[in-house]
């Protein structure tokens, strides 16, 4: 009879564990299959792009931390370049400054800069010192694959984007759900 009674508790035991853990699971399925979003508020318009959480987890934490602290808010977009890209994030406003800390380079063959309004993280020719600056596409950009950190693209907006010129001002940076 106790032998009975402990394989029972022990079954009961397992049984426990597994749906415990099968409910842990769901839960960080769930948060992993959340969809988020950036908007930038600039002086051009809105522009809103989906953060690929799930690919590029470094770098989409680093840049939704440091949107939530309001570091890009009333930063200026430093640098155009016609038909490449468009590019801001830089505390100083000329490219050369950064947040406090840097995030190793986070690649995958999945993200690609293979069109416009693609987004990225800039960074030195160190592979492993993207900061806060970040650009976003103008066209197709495949020599950049997996020499930048892909981590968002954009899905409202693009037109605002091929609009930005040297100078405009991204006047706050959210991160929303879907």
């Amino acid at each position: 009879m106790k032998r009975i009674i402990v394989v029972a508790i022990s079954l009961l035991a397992v049984i426990f564990t597994l749906h415990n853990a099968n409910g842990e699971e769901k839960k960080k399925m769930q948060t992993q299959n959340k969809e988020r979003f950036a908007v930038i508020e600039t002086n051009k318009g809105t522009i809103k792009f989906k953060l690929f959480e799930n690919d590029a987890p470094i770098t989409a934490k680093n840049f939704i931390d440091l949107a939530n602290k309001g570091f890009y808010t009333n930063l200026k977009f430093h640098r155009v370049e016609t038909g490449f890209v468009i590019q801001g994030g830089d505390p100083k406003g000329n490219g050369s400054g950064g947040s406090e800390k840097t995030i190793p380079l986070e690649v995958t063959p999945k993200l690609k800069h293979d069109s416009a309004g693609v987004v990225a993280m800039a960074r030195t020719p160190d592979p492993n010192s993207a900061s806060s600056q970040f650009y976003i596409t103008l066209d197709a950009a495949t020599f950049l694959d997996m020499q930048y950190a892909v981590f968002g693209k954009v899905v409202e907006g693009l037109d605002v984007v091929k609009n930005i010129r040297v100078g405009d001002v991204m006047k706050k940076v959210t991160i929303v759900d879907k």
